[in-house]
């Protein structure tokens, strides 16, 4: 479990409730997604959330916006991603980053574009690329649904990774990164 495997399946958790209830999720609906990734509770109170995997610790800030660190185990904080969301007031839209610590390795948010959720038409205003990780034989693909598919696809960016911002190369349904090496599948 890197931190990538974490925080675009837990964004993709988050993103549904945005989207079909047009509020942030709570940071007890935010705990409870970690928990069905396989982290272990280890503390909660103060303001804070502790979470942790054999790989990964998790550091959960449930305010009136949410946070979330996902840093590896190994104490590489160069590898770690934010994922925060919020109530945009200005453009009245809910909003929802994956962004590493490392601006200088991707400048730019994970999952291609942020989700944006504006709150008078009620609908989502962008494109990302989210969904969850299964390892394969040949590798560790993001699978994504057939409508993320289409949105991808309609914004022009299928030969950029969500990933990492590299080059795909697809076959078929799927498609492998040449920068960062994870795969993007597409299931029916």
């Amino acid at each position: 479990m890197e931190p990538i495997t974490v925080a675009v399946p837990l964004a993709k958790k988050m993103m549904d409730v945005m989207v079909t209830e047009k509020r942030l999720p709570s940071g007890d609906e935010v705990r409870e997604f970690l928990k069905e990734l396989g982290l272990e509770e280890l503390y909660t109170g103060k303001g804070l959330a502790l979470f942790r995997s054999r790989d990964v610790v998790v550091l959960l800030f449930p305010r009136e916006s949410l946070v979330v660190d996902v840093i590896p185990a190994s104490g590489e904080v160069s590898d770690a991603l934010e994922v925060i969301a919020y109530h945009d007031r200005k453009l009245n839209s809910l909003i929802l980053e994956i962004l590493p610590a490392n601006d200088l390795e991707y400048e730019g948010n994970i999952g291609l574009e942020p989700v944006i959720v504006n709150l008078e038409t009620e609908e989502l205003e962008s494109n990302p690329v989210l969904g969850d990780f299964e390892e394969e034989k040949d590798g560790v693909y993001l699978v994504i649904d057939s409508e993320t598919f289409e949105r991808w696809k309609d914004a022009g960016n299928l030969d950029t990774c969500p990933l990492c911002g590299g080059e795909l190369a697809w076959r078929g349904k799927k498609a492998l990164c040449l920068d960062c090496g994870y795969g993007v599948k597409v299931k029916d």
